[in-house]
C-alpha cells in the first residue's frame, strides 16, 4: 500500500511539472483595468507551431492574440474591435499572472488565469 501512494506521489508531482511547463490549456481570467474596475472571463492557449494562439473572452468582447514564450513567461499582442495591445504573464504553479496595455496607453491592467 505504502509503494503505491509513493508511485501515485510522483506521478502527481510530474502532472504538476508537466502542466507548470507548458502554458497550453484553457483558464479562468481575474482582471484588473488600469481604472481599477474588475472584470472575470476565460482565456484558451493552443500551441501553433513556434508561437500560441491566445483567446479570451471578457464579458461580450473577444479578444485574439499571438504569443510567444516558454515554461516561464509569455508575451502576447492582442486585438478586438476595440484596437490592439500587449500582455505579458510569468507561470506561477501552473497559472499565469501578469499585465496588460492597450496600444498607446500609459498605465497597465493585472490579470491572473487560473487553469481549469
Amino acid at each position: 500500500m505504502r509503494a503505491l501512494f509513493v508511485a501515485f506521489a510522483v506521478l502527481s508531482c510530474f502532472a504538476t511539472a508537466a502542466l507548470a511547463a507548458d502554458p497550453v490549456g484553457t483558464y479562468n481570467v481575474e482582471g484588473k483595468n488600469p481604472s481599477g474596475s474588475t472584470y472575470e472571463g476565460t482565456a484558451t492557449v493552443t500551441k501553433t507551431g513556434e508561437t500560441y494562439k491566445v483567446e479570451w473572452e471578457i464579458g461580450n468582447t473577444s479578444y485574439k492574440g499571438t504569443a510567444i514564450g516558454n515554461k516561464d513567461f509569455i508575451a502576447v499582442t492582442y486585438q478586438s474591435d476595440n484596437g490592439t495591445g500587449l500582455a505579458l504573464y510569468g507561470e506561477d504553479g501552473g497559472n499565469w499572472e501578469g499585465v496588460w496595455a492597450h496600444a498607446g496607453a500609459t498605465s497597465v491592467g493585472t490579470e491572473v488565469w487560473k487553469r481549469q
